[in-house]
């Protein structure tokens, strides 16, 4: 089975330009290819991570990775799939947000100088300095306004009040120019990307053979990791799964893919773990009880592949200890009080707040009369409760199923 029948059997692709000359190129390892990350944080998500697992498999199989980062397109931000506008971010912050990027892709994709080592690129390398009368002139001609206003990309915008501005209407001649500045510079002839871009990746490879003659780059969109539901995942109450161990501890990180629905369980574990598919198919069959084994598995891989196999074992231990009726805290994820803030005694409404477990008074003592909070174990009902320092020797915060953190002071 060559790369392109092995992500097809997994459920990745979702949209190609041309097929047989992509599946061609790919199991052959001669594609070179880019995905864009527009760096609007400093930490990469789980939105990010189908592509990451993309990159990684493809790399794998010979193909060279091309990690695009918008440091110029991320000055204004891709419409797609969203009603709002984006807040426009400074050179500075786009630009330590790249190296961020960076850092969390070497876990997934190798960088160097070899045949089918990752590079990354900026496109602020040719976007920043741009001149606006020779775009328009080189690239801007070769688009036709009607048949943009139909594109998916700018859907959701034109039907909310104040509609779409031209400032995000230019990203797709901005994304199509950067599969040309590629083309022309890096040798890259695939472009990857969600099914959501399909319409901006359609026009990359178009404005390649109105501007070259050439027919030899192609676009292929992959599957939008979504919940069964339809929306999308990576997101809980508390806002992004971040890849960023300080923004997403590794158990928190851990219990998400752990509390996936059961629709979703084995369709995560194709689509994003690395485990053969040899492996993966008897699991299709798999009901009751042993979808939480699969979920176990699915958590602990992909906690493996972005934060290690220790904290992954670190993780899954703890998670088993608490679900099995609490034991060893000691790979809880943490939180820190000061000495300071015990020093006359803490309430729980404060432990509840500085956990993350609730943002105001009202919404910790709600917890608590529902009957949702426990310390140790045991229930915490009454909202005046006051915890001194020598309570946090040993001090478990629990809150409904599925949030715990070890309380310490130092």
């Amino acid at each position: 089975m060559g790369i392109y029948e092995e992500l097809t059997e997994r459920g990745l692709i979702a949209q190609v330009t041309d097929e047989a000359k992509v599946r061609e190129l790919v199991n052959a390892g001669k594609a070179t290819f880019y995905i864009g990350f527009d760096p609007t944080a400093d930490s990469l998500h789980v939105g990010h991570f189908m592509a990451l697992c993309l990159m990684k498999r493809l790399q794998e199989a010979g193909n060279k990775p091309i990690a695009l980062v918008g440091g110029g397109t991320g000055m204004i931000g891709d419409p797609s799939g969203r009603s709002d506008m984006r807040s426009m971010m400074t050179n500075d912050i786009i630009d330590h947000n790249c190296e961020c990027f960076r850092k969390q892709m070497s876990r997934f994709i190798h960088f160097g100088d070899g045949p089918a080592d990752a590079k990354m690129v900026n496109n602020a390398d040719w976007l920043r300095d741009l001149n606006f009368m020779n775009f328009m002139r080189e690239v801007g001609v070769h688009f036709n306004v009607n048949n943009m206003l139909r594109a998916r990309a700018y859907e959701n915008r034109m039907a909310r009040e104040g509609g779409l501005t031209f400032f995000e209407m230019s990203y797709m001649l901005l994304q199509a120019y950067d599969f040309y500045c590629l083309y022309q510079n890096h040798g890259c002839n695939l472009e990857f990307g969600g099914d959501d871009q399909w319409s901006n990746m359609l026009a990359g490879t178009d404005l390649i053979r109105k501007k070259l003659g050439k027919d030899d780059a192609y676009a292929m969109t992959i599957t939008l990791l979504t919940k069964s539901d339809g929306t999308k995942m990576g997101k809980t109450s508390g806002g992004a799964v971040w890849l960023d161990p300080e923004k997403t501890s590794p158990y928190d990180f851990y219990q998400y893919w752990r509390n996936v629905d059961d629709g979703d369980v084995i369709k995560c574990i194709k689509m994003l773990t690395f485990l053969p598919l040899e492996e993966i198919r008897p699991m299709e069959s798999w009901e009751g009880e042993k979808l939480n084994e699969a979920k176990d598995i699915l958590a602990y891989e992909l906690t493996k592949l972005v934060h290690g196999e220790e904290e992954a074992g670190k993780a899954r231990e703890a998670s088993r200890a608490l679900f099995a009726g609490g034991a060893d805290s000691a790979n809880l994820p943490q939180m820190t009080l000061t000495e300071s803030d015990v020093a006359d005694g803490i309430g729980i409404l404060d432990i509840i707040i500085k956990a993350g477990f609730a943002a105001t008074k009202n919404e910790a003592r709600r917890a608590l009369t529902q009957g949702g909070v426990t310390v140790n174990g045991d229930k915490v009902e009454d909202p005046k409760t006051i915890y001194e320092k020598k309570d946090f020797s040993d001090f478990v915060l629990k809150k409904g199923k599925k949030k715990f953190v070890k309380v310490v002071v130092e």
